[in-house]
């Protein structure tokens, strides 16, 4: 979709951690009003709302009405609220239907608020409501976990991209721990080392446990209007794609065919990008999506690397937010925490880690698995006005 008269015109969060005392409620209102605030309007002035979430039925009880329950408490009330459910890619899809709503004329100003609370005292359940976002008739019965499926992708691409092995995915740890620490929002801002990373307890070879993003509460918002706000950043692009049915060699998967529909909605492509976000789930699927989303072509991952390319001062930061990995991954506001990094640095609003003179960003937000890829691949490119 060609969003060029939608703009995202203020952002709001929940810092994402282990909040115990703190309800999904309260998470999600305390998004939302920060972003009402940031950009300049009272909650009457929102003519419909966009919740994400993904497993509040079964970690916290609440189904079929979840964003209406947030909202009430901060006075939302006869307006639509839409409630959106697509596995980690619910706050992406969220955005994208806020975005298609207000390029089609019916509402000028909407709310996205994206809120989990997977801190439930029980690591088991919060596991197994995970493992539900795949096909459960499939990877039910064959035993693998998420982690497991990473590990395999991880390997195909160690076997296709010379040089690239354990020293670049603890590189690309390191890097995004390095990059949260001074993101408020994330949830572990202490930088690692790679001597850390390496000694980290394996969990699916090649994968470490320092390189898995975390179990998460928070929540992140954005007002989303055709009217600018401060930094006068809009929309260039929001695609979303299915996994598609990969029959024959060189059938591209879902994150390229939603990346290639984006740049040519946006009107730019990949060399024309100043920074990304993208859905580390484990911090060595940074290195895959370099590839899916075009940041480098095949055979130069190990490129990137040794140029620390990605990393803050390089030619292409990615992950400045500290990624899934280190920013932490509270399902339902992932999708929606990218944007609201891209819009800080579209602002000029990020601070120490600022990508001087940032003008396009792009954000790739994944959900679920089935088939070959991710079952939801939602891709945003912003532009920044100043």
């Amino acid at each position: 979709m060609k969003a060029h008269d939608i703009h995202i015109a203020g952002v709001g969060y929940h810092p994402f951690g282990r909040f115990p005392g703190t309800s999904l409620k309260q998470l999600a209102a305390t998004a939302a009003l920060a972003a009402l605030d940031d950009a300049g309007i009272a909650v009457r002035q929102v003519d419909a709302a966009f919740c994400a979430n993904a497993y509040a039925g079964l970690l916290n009880g609440q189904e079929s009405i979840r964003g209406e329950t947030w909202l009430r408490g901060i006075g939302f009330g006869g307006a639509p609220v839409v409630n959106v459910e697509n596995a980690c890619a619910s706050g992406g899809t969220a955005v994208h239907l806020a975005c298609l709503a207000v390029a089609s004329g019916q509402y000028d100003t909407v709310l996205v608020v994206g809120a989990e609370k997977m801190f439930v005292g029980d690591t088991g359940r919060t596991l197994a409501a995970l493992a539900n976002s795949a096909d459960t008739e499939v990877m039910g019965q064959i035993g693998l976990q998420f982690s497991a499926v990473d590990a395999i992708r991880v390997r195909e691409m160690m076997a296709e991209e010379e040089d690239v092995g354990a020293t670049a995915f603890e590189w690309v740890t390191v890097k995004n721990h390095d990059h949260a620490v001074s993101n408020p929002i994330a949830q572990y801002r202490k930088p690692l080392t790679t001597e850390q990373v390496a000694a980290s307890r394996m969990i699916a070879d090649p994968i470490r446990l320092l390189m898995c993003s975390a179990i998460s509460d928070g929540a992140a918002a954005l007002v989303i209007s055709r009217r600018p706000g401060r930094g006068r950043v809009r929309v260039r692009s929001s695609v979303i794609a299915s996994s598609p049915w990969r029959l024959e060699p060189g059938d591209l998967p879902g994150p390229t065919l939603a990346a290639d529909r984006a740049y040519a909605a946006a009107g730019i492509g990949p060399t024309e990008l100043h920074l990304a976000e993208v859905h580390d789930a484990v911090s060595p699927a940074e290195l895959m999506h370099y590839r899916e989303l075009r940041l480098c072509g095949p055979g130069e991952v190990a490129r990137m690397v040794a140029e620390r390319a990605t990393a803050l001062g390089g030619r292409l930061p990615v992950n400045t937010s500290g990624g899934l990995n280190s920013r932490g991954h509270p399902v339902g506001a992932t999708g929606v925490a990218q944007l609201i990094e891209l819009t800080l640095q579209l602002r000029g609003d990020a601070g120490p880690r600022q990508v001087p003179g940032a003008r396009f960003g792009l954000a790739h937000n994944s959900g679920g698995w089935i088939g070959e890829d991710p079952a939801a691949s939602v891709v945003h490119i912003l532009e920044g006005g100043r």
